[in-house]
């Protein structure tokens, strides 16, 4: 079970760093044209906020853990990553973006079992 929550772990910390980088440096016309469409609906400041998360979610996925110290980090920051996946799906069912929700979907099934898991062995 443990190699399975770090892969899953490791899925979720490239899937939004790749995401928090693009979203911190990407204009909003790029941003689109590259298919995050999410964001049309929200401010660029509140994009730029979320990707700041993102990329502190991506360490707080492995840092704590790793270290040893305060590891209750470590779920909190999957649990953080799950509801930017229900803000993103939301966002996709509003522009009518079956596989975009599908994609959120996963990631936030990922991202409650590395919680799940990381908060079982506290």
């Amino acid at each position: 079970m443990d190699i399975i929550t770090w892969i899953f772990t490791g899925v979720l910390a490239v899937v939004f760093a790749v995401s928090g980088v693009a979203k911190s440096v990407m204009s909003r016309a790029r941003l689109l044209a590259s298919g995050q469409t999410g964001i049309a609906p929200f401010p660029m400041p509140l994009v730029r906020c979320v990707a700041g998360c993102e990329l502190l979610a991506v360490l707080g996925l492995f840092v704590p853990w790793l270290v040893g110290t305060a590891r209750v980090l470590t779920p909190l920051a999957a649990v953080g990553l799950a509801v930017v996946m229900i803000g993103a799906a939301t966002s996709h069912a509003s522009l009518r973006e079956p596989r975009a929700v599908a994609a959120n979907t996963v990631l936030l099934a990922l991202a409650a079992f590395v919680a799940a898991s990381r908060f079982a062995t506290l």
